[in-house]
């Protein structure tokens, strides 16, 4: 009898053994509020758009792209130009496949072997896995009661870690707390005193849900070229299938960045979304609005019926406390409504949604929690 041959064992990295691949449930059910999305799909006459110019790229795709992508560059600087009031050069911006991708680049470029990455949790669980794939050490201090962040606390953790890079969500992810520029000011000073060098990365992922009167952090960027501001384009611009990310940074940072990033790691494809996502800026985010107001209302309805909800700026809620947090995101799945278990113990995060969606969800947590 023929012995079949030994399979041959995968030499996987020890501290990859057992993980399982990052991401939240994707279930086909009535009203998804999990992950974030902008409810509202683009126009059709944004997607008209749009095709149009995917159908110019696809004529040229035998050949690579433009692996610098200038042209999208430039728009993207003009809109942050409209949107937060702050002047860039097109060498100040940067973009890959999602604002993942654009982390992974800077902790490629500032990370690796024998240095650390500061954060402070809770924040987006991402961090540590960008950490662990760039062999990058991974520190986690801890935000306030109120899930903001001290800035005596922070410059004592930067002093005594020494970090190459933090990593500052604001809005945080998944509390949807803002920072005020003051706090980052502490921590981009702290981080200037660090010998070797220390950059300091701002994700504003939901930048543009922000309340009237939290101001961007690209407002700093004039006055310290050791910051980045991570934007996406999945969340405001309701462009989550497109996987479009950038930040802007100086350019030195940025010429960093363009080391370590794979050869036209950014197809025309993407390229040609993007830019025509940009023309229609205003159209796609004509719902930023009222889902600040469908937020806000949100977390006035939780906080009535004796809830605790985490102030914020994001479009998403996070809310709590319950004995059993999984109970209650259980009974809502029966009931057609998905959410996210994450965040602290006992803590729920919901996103907004449609008015429809909002409703289905009070409904539903009213049944669930007897509230």
């Amino acid at each position: 009898m023929t012995v079949p041959p030994a399979r041959a064992a995968l030499p996987l990295r020890d501290e990859l053994v057992g993980i399982e691949p990052y991401g939240a449930p994707q279930l086909d059910v009535p009203y998804a509020l999990n992950v974030n999305e902008n409810p509202y799909a683009p126009s059709a006459d944004v997607v008209a758009d749009i095709a149009r110019d995917v159908a110019v790229a696809a004529a040229g795709l035998n050949r690579y792209p433009d692996r610098d992508f200038l042209a999208l560059r430039q728009d993207l600087a003009a809109y942050l130009r409209v949107e937060s009031g702050v002047e860039l050069a097109a060498g100040q911006l940067w973009a890959a496949n999602g604002s993942n991708e654009v982390m992974l680049h800077l902790l490629q470029a500032f990370g690796g072997p024998g240095r650390t990455a500061l954060s402070f949790a809770p924040t987006y669980s991402m961090y540590p896995e960008y950490a662990r794939d760039t062999f990058t050490g991974w520190v986690a201090g801890r935000r306030d009661e109120h899930f903001g962040l001290d800035p005596d606390v922070a410059c004592a953790m930067i002093a005594e870690v020494a970090p190459t890079v933090i990593l500052l969500a604001s809005p945080n992810n998944p509390t949807g707390t803002a920072l005020p520029l003051t706090t980052v000011e502490v921590v981009l000073d702290a981080a200037a005193a660090v010998p070797g060098g220390c950059v300091v990365v701002v994700d504003e992922a939901y930048g543009e849900f922000r309340r009237t009167g939290t101001a961007s952090a690209l407002e700093l960027l004039v006055d310290h070229p050791h910051l980045a501001v991570s934007r996406t384009m999945s969340k405001a611009f309701g462009l989550a299938g497109a996987r479009v990310g950038y930040l802007a940074a100086s350019v030195e940072l940025v010429d960093a960045l363009r080391v370590v990033r794979l050869p036209y790691h950014l197809s025309a494809v993407t390229q040609a979304v993007a830019r025509a996502a940009l023309r229609h800026a205003p159209a796609l985010m004509a719902q930023v609005g009222s889902l600040r107001a469908e937020r806000d209302a949100l977390v006035g309805w939780l906080r009535d019926r004796g809830l605790r909800v985490a102030d914020s700026d994001a479009n998403f809620v996070l809310f709590g406390v319950f004995d059993d947090r999984h109970r209650i995101w259980q009974g809502l799945l029966d009931r057609g409504v998905l959410i996210r278990e994450t965040g602290p113990d006992g803590w729920l995060r919901v996103s907004v949604g449609t008015p429809q969606e909002t409703a289905a969800f009070k409904d539903a947590l009213v049944e669930v929690a007897g509230l």
